[in-house]
């Protein structure tokens, strides 16, 4: 395993991290354990939940996996999402932080959580409020980087000066959608990423599961993510399948699979310090983790960057295209 610095803090963390949102979901307590189990066995320390993964099950999970082994990994987890029906039961206030954290800290079985990241930007709270409730956290030990997912450039920047202003600990990590199939944040987001030193954590590398191969042919493999979730197919357009299908058929020409190669990409890209890839089991683990001794050419990457240049303009994977009225 290789590791690198978590943007410019001192953290260091495995480039390939696991996400653990199907936790508790599509992958049941034991199967979770044992796939966390061997993770860890083959160096990845980096692991990635919410509150709101599998209605809390997955940091449960992940806490009981690591009793007594605390020290073996990196946490990180979010906060923001809608965890109830009450007016406070979301978004990023001092009220919401606060109690949300103590829950977090309970299930994860810690008195700690490596990296705390605000789940999506709360338009309705100020960031000043979000960001001293952060510092307190950090100040009080309960929490020691504190990172951002789904917040835009303009977003990321405002809370950064705000930071920096008033003495609190920033932001050192964004999580954004990123992969072949999606790659929006080149325009804005990794330019700015890479002038500020903030680290990049993907999410969706392997575009639920396009970026393997494995609908080639409009196939649906027994267990994938669209047999499990339908709904998921609205993703899936033809222009990213026939992607999909274009990387697979490099990949064999390189010798290695097209999740590697997808991986691989991304870990070469600016910024990007790990790769979250999620998994429900261990050979999984070891798919993954073959992209991180993978060395692409300049040639190769340069071939991907052109197979791929339209998803710099597309629709972002991660949302849903509108229905006509």
């Amino acid at each position: 395993m290789k590791y690198r610095h978590l943007g410019k803090s001192g953290l260091s963390v495995s480039v390939l991290g696991l996400g653990a949102n199907a936790f508790g979901g599509r992958a049941d307590q034991e199967t979770s354990i044992r796939v966390l189990h061997h993770a860890v066995s083959v160096g990845l320390t980096f692991i990635d939940t919410a509150n709101v993964y599998t209605n809390a099950r997955s940091e449960e999970i992940i806490g009981e996996a690591f009793v007594g082994r605390r020290h073996e990994v990196i946490i990180a987890t979010k906060v923001g999402m809608k965890r109830g029906e009450g007016p406070n039961d979301r978004g990023s206030s001092r009220q919401h932080i606060v109690s949300e954290v103590e829950q977090s800290l309970r299930r994860l079985r810690t008195d700690y959580i490596d990296l705390y990241q605000i789940h999506t930007f709360d338009p309705a709270t100020p960031q000043e409020e979000t960001l001293r409730a952060l510092d307190d956290l950090v100040r009080a030990g309960k929490v020691r980087y504190i990172g951002a997912s789904n917040f835009a450039s303009w977003q990321l920047l405002r809370a950064l000066d705000i930071s920096h202003r008033l003495g609190l600990a920033p932001y050192v990590s964004v999580q954004p959608g990123y992969s072949l199939v999606d790659r929006g944040i080149e325009r804005e987001l990794i330019p700015f990423c890479e002038q500020y030193g903030v680290g990049v954590i993907p999410y969706f590398p392997l575009a639920g599961g396009i970026l393997t191969g494995k609908y080639a042919g409009g196939a649906i493999p027994s267990g994938s993510l669209l047999e499990k979730n339908p709904n998921f197919a609205q993703r899936m357009d033809e222009a990213r399948l026939r992607m999909g299908e274009q990387v697979a058929t490099l990949a064999l020409e390189l010798g290695t699979t097209a999740t590697a190669l997808s991986l691989a990409w991304l870990m070469h890209r600016p910024s990007v310090s790990t790769v979250i890839a999620g998994a429900t089991r261990e050979s999984q683990i070891d798919d993954n983790c073959a992209a991180v001794e993978l060395s692409l050419s300049p040639d190769v990457l340069t071939r991907l960057d052109e197979l791929s240049e339209e998803f710099v303009y597309a629709r972002p994977f991660g949302s849903v295209p509108r229905r006509p009225v």
